[in-house]
């Protein structure tokens, strides 16, 4: 097969690149050329950069998706529990509002202090509770 010859320009840093390559690999600068440009012509390329593209996107989706049916889940059980706890927690009576404001305090700064435990471990409650969990099985 007769090949025709192109004379084409390229940045420096590009040159010096391709000069590397075909050192590296043991190639002609022109065969590292031609393939990188049968590749760029080849439709079969296009249509593989669209599917791993594709593939992506859907795995994005069912990530977001997740995501999405996990918020909702937490959302649904804190209103729950708010729901919960404002029903069956009566008034206090005023001469005991400041001690329970005091203990308030104090029950937050602790739990905010074993939140912050819990996430510098990389553990969530979800998966301790879980694994604290019997098994059908057992």
């Amino acid at each position: 097969m007769r090949k025709s010859r192109l004379n084409v320009y390229f940045d420096s840093a590009l040159s010096a690149e391709l000069e590397a390559l075909a050192a590296r690999r043991k190639l002609s600068k022109s065969q590292i050329v031609e393939a990188a440009l049968t590749a760029f012509l080849s439709p079969d390329a296009a249509d593989q950069r669209e599917a791993a593209i594709v593939r992506r996107l859907d795995r994005l989706t069912r990530a977001v998706e997740r995501l999405e049916r996990d918020v909702t889940v937490g959302n649904e059980a804190l209103a729950l529990f708010v729901k919960f706890w404002l029903t069956t927690t009566p008034p206090l009576p005023d001469t005991m509002r400041d001690a329970a404001r005091a203990k308030g305090r104090e029950r937050y700064e602790g739990f905010v202090e074993a939140l912050g435990r819990g996430l510098a471990k990389g553990g969530t409650l979800a998966k301790e509770v879980s694994e604290d969990l019997p098994t059908k099985s057992s």
